[in-house]
């Protein structure tokens, strides 16, 4: 006896909800987004930063930074390395600006070094993350004009010294960044 082939369902794609939008009028469309809007704390958060809605549209992304590369012990929070980089592709996604990249990835450094530091952090996977994160903020500073880039030079310095502290080492990966990318480099 012949069984009757199942039918394989296809999963969605954004091809099948572009056929979808094509259908809809102006109103239609600005409905759909309201929904999206009111859906998520999210869809909030990239609508504002793509249409640079508020006075810091960077905080939202670095009170997620924060959350999750300096928890509260207290409370008993944890730190996740794949939380706070889920910060920094949102605003990839949402608006990608090169000079708020390159704040949120200082910003990143900034907190998971001070942590560390604060703390007594022993986590190699930790460490490097803040590594690979130091070099993707040298990169994207470098794409920034030059009268911007000091002061980001300067946190970053301040990062790396700090970062002497951890072992592993952090710190002399750091200086090794700053010579590959021929930035100056104070003394520890």
């Amino acid at each position: 006896m012949n069984k009757p082939m199942a039918t394989k369902k296809r999963t969605p794609s954004w091809s099948d909800v572009k056929t979808k939008l094509a259908d809809f009028d102006r109103a239609g469309l600005l409905g759909l987004v309201q929904d999206l809007y009111a859906a998520s704390k999210d869809n909030q958060v990239f609508l504002h930063a793509r249409f640079a809605l508020g006075d810091d549209i960077l905080k939202p992304y670095k009170a997620t930074i924060d959350r999750w590369l300096w928890p509260d012990v207290f409370k008993n929070q944890d730190t996740s390395v794949s939380k706070a980089k889920k910060a920094l592709s949102d605003y990839k996604k949402a608006i990608g600006q090169p000079e708020g990249l390159a704040e949120l990835l200082v910003f990143y450094c900034e907190r998971a070094a001070g942590f560390s530091d604060d703390v007594g952090l022993q986590d190699e996977g930790y460490f490097d993350a803040l590594v690979r994160m130091f070099e993707q903020a040298l990169k994207v500073i470098l794409s920034l004009p030059e009268d911007a880039r000091p002061a980001l030079h300067g946190r970053l310095d301040a990062v790396r010294r700090t970062s002497h502290n951890f072992g592993y080492g952090v710190g002399d990966d750091m200086d090794d960044l700053l010579a590959e990318y021929g930035i100056f480099r104070a003394s520890r």
